[in-house]
């Protein structure tokens, strides 16, 4: 199993150098941290008394690990779900925020797990999500996995300036959901045909 750290530095890896996408909402982003994260923490890394996009162009990869590891991993109490869970989880949450505690508890509930959705990891979360991996440890993980994918698919059937996240200009896989299904047993990934008719719609 990863520990922590090899899990946050692969995030890094995954999320890439200095982007700026006007469709991002995150904005000016650096190794998957936001520009709105940087001025949540206080980062201002040039010391001029504001936080902007120069600040996250300074960012360096052990300063995004750390913050992964302390406000994305340890804060959040993702150490309190069953350790096979936790990657993924972790990766979400660095992508999404507390979305990705919300994909969790609604795929509970799904299992008829009674627990609030309130993108929180409180003891009820905790327990309930550990009751239910002792109940089927070989596939809550996919299925976290798939809600994850479910998730993107969704955000780019909404908002049509997402599709490019979702789909290559080519037709093929994107990013979010390539991002998925790392996490997801082979057996569950989708075809080419399947993920051409689940996109279809988008023109």
């Amino acid at each position: 199993m990863q520990s922590v750290s090899e899990i946050a530095k692969a995030i890094v890896a995954r999320e890439g150098g200095f982007v700026n996408d006007p469709d991002d909402p995150g904005g000016a982003t650096k190794y998957g941290v936001t520009i709105h994260t940087m001025r949540r923490l206080g980062l201002d890394l040039n010391r001029d008394g504001r936080v902007t996009t120069s600040d996250v162009k300074r960012l360096s990869r052990a300063q995004a690990e750390e913050i992964f590891i302390d406000h994305y991993f340890r804060r959040p109490g993702i150490a309190r779900l069953p350790e096979p869970l936790q990657a993924s989880v972790f990766d979400m949450y660095v992508n999404a925020g507390s979305n990705a505690i919300k994909i969790l508890q609604r795929l509970l509930r799904q299992m008829v797990q009674r627990l609030d959705v309130d993108g929180m990891i409180g003891p009820q979360t905790a327990a309930v999500t550990k009751a239910a991996f002792t109940a089927a440890p070989d596939h809550l993980v996919d299925a976290y996995g798939i809600a994850r994918r479910n998730y993107y698919f969704q955000l780019a059937d909404r908002r049509a300036s997402s599709r490019k996240y979702a789909r290559t200009r080519a037709g093929g896989k994107g990013g979010w959901i390539k991002r998925a299904e790392e996490f997801i047993s082979p057996r569950y990934h989708l075809s080419a045909d399947q993920f051409r008719q689940r996109t279809a719609s988008w023109g």
